[in-house]
């Protein structure tokens, strides 16, 4: 038998540098989770659902409610559920949502009464603002190959 010993100290190196990094990945979800949110307020201030639709318009009985104070797109009204849309992270997870009381309605829709006596006007269509467009899909997987490719450094 035949025996070859072979120096691989720099293979060696990235190889234990790719395994120390993908134990936590927590870099890369932060990364991850300041992309999310930067893409999500965007969308919302362009008016628009992740696959790139606009949101559903407001009903006239919304517009009527509201009489002549300007309200801008859909979810614009104040800006708060924008500026209360945050993320979270840990080693090997990244999630994205808001605290604001209305984002699930505005995200999933609501029926008349479904919320009590405080939604008598009217069914809510859903205007989701949180998901993936084909170009976040595309852009995730960009920063996950440079992270990577940093642990490799």
């Amino acid at each position: 038998m035949i025996t070859v010993e072979l120096e691989t100290e720099e293979i060696d190196r990235i190889l234990g540098q790719l395994l120390e990094g993908l134990t936590d990945a927590s870099p890369l979800m932060n990364d991850l989770g300041n992309y999310l949110l930067a893409t999500t307020q965007d969308r919302m201030t362009r008016g628009e659902q992740p696959d790139g639709q606009p949101f559903a318009p407001r009903s006239q009985t919304t517009l009527d409610r509201y009489g002549q104070i300007p309200l801008g797109p859909p979810l614009r009204k104040t800006g708060t559920m924008r500026q209360q849309i945050a993320y979270n992270y840990g080693p090997d997870w990244v999630g994205i949502g808001s605290n604001a009381i209305q984002a699930a309605v505005m995200q999933f829709g609501a029926q008349k009464h479904s919320l009590g006596p405080a939604s008598p006007w009217g069914d809510i269509p859903a205007r989701p603002f949180i998901g993936l467009s084909d170009e976040d899909q595309s852009q995730i997987l960009g920063i996950i190959i440079e992270w990577l490719d940093s642990l490799a450094q």
